[in-house]
């Protein structure tokens, strides 16, 4: 199977999603990874042309078995989106499979219907938002900030992870970010006891299932900055959701006022290490992982970039509304 011949999308599009910004244009790379992307593939998740047919065969042959479960089993891309994250093992492919659904079927009460025509509100909020640039290792930037620009009272939490649901769907078609995976920065600057309070043990047990167990993406690190003392009181509600392999390496270290770091937090996530660091304002910590040359100025960085808006971001997800309506029309049916 030739790599460069497979159509990432589950939908005919007549021309590529993309936006112009200036003298920037704002698209999804749905193109093959680069030479260097591909070396990466091959060193990380095994992959090469023969494992890659070879598995494709044998995870369609068992999902055929799975009776109750429809998915678009005649399209190699779709498959291969399940088989990176997995380092081409069929039978881990499958687990996940059923994992991506499964999940889906639980929550059924923010999956239904979610497609970004939608969910405009979170993205007018301009809290969420992928930097247009990849990072120093090819991967994206998702950047969540829940401390002063979010308006609780406007919208909710479960309207912030629909929109990331929507942002990681879309990177799941890009071949480079089923590779290289994606990096999120949680900003808490700001963050009140108000908004701690919208936090309940439902929606984090949720997020860290996901995390966990259903996100066929390799979400390599998780970064927390700007958190003051007050971060604690989440981060509470989230911890005995984690497993004992990874709250056994959380190990924390309090400032004057902030929560300053935890160091080598890491949970085995389908063979991909998962990292959870949390930086506080040491810039020079966050820059230890992303390099400044990627990031913003807030962050420390020197990155000679647009800044893309969440309604930008938006348009361009609208673009691909049919993309995921098809999307969705896949998984277990909801039982009644």
């Amino acid at each position: 199977m030739d790599p460069k011949s497979i159509t990432t999308m589950l939908t005919d599009m007549e021309q590529l999603p993309k936006i112009q910004l200036g003298n920037f244009t704002l698209e999804f790379e749905l193109g093959p990874p680069s030479p260097e992307i591909a070396e990466v593939a091959r060193k990380e998740l095994r992959e090469t042309p023969e494992l890659q047919a070879e598995s494709v065969a044998k995870l369609r042959a068992l999902l055929q078995q799975e009776k109750d479960l429809r998915c678009p089993l005649d399209n190699d891309a779709w498959l291969v989106r399940f088989l990176r994250p997995c380092k081409y093992y069929p039978e881990s492919a499958l687990k996940l499979i059923q994992n991506y659904y499964s999940f889906k079927i639980k929550h059924s009460n923010v999956y239904e219907g979610l497609k970004p025509s939608n969910e405009g509100n979170i993205f007018a909020q301009n809290i969420l938002t992928v930097l247009p640039n990849r990072d120093q290792l090819g991967r994206r930037i998702l950047i969540i900030e829940l401390g002063k620009k979010w308006k609780h009272h406007e919208v909710t939490l479960d309207e912030v992870y629909k929109g990331c649901v929507l942002y990681l769907e879309a990177a799941m078609l890009e071949p480079t970010s089923q590779i290289a995976g994606a990096v999120v920065i949680f900003d808490m600057d700001g963050l009140s006891l108000q908004q701690t309070m919208q936090f309940t043990p439902p929606f984090a047990k949720r997020i860290v299932d996901w995390l966990q167990d259903a996100v066929p993406l390799r979400i390599k690190n998780i970064h927390v900055v700007n958190q003051p003392y007050i971060f604690n009181m989440v981060f509470a509600l989230f911890k005995p959701f984690l497993r004992e392999k990874l709250k056994s390496r959380v190990s924390f270290f309090f400032g004057f006022f902030f929560l300053i770091d935890i160091k080598h937090a890491m949970i085995n996530l389908r063979f991909i290490f998962l990292k959870i660091i949390f930086h506080a304002k040491d810039r020079k910590s966050l820059h230890k992982y992303v390099s400044p040359k990627c990031l913003p100025e807030c962050y420390g960085g020197n990155l000679q970039i647009p800044v893309v808006s969440g309604n930008q971001w938006l348009e361009l997800l609208m673009m691909c509304d049919k993309e995921f309506e098809a999307i969705n029309s896949y998984g277990y049916q909801k039982k009644k």
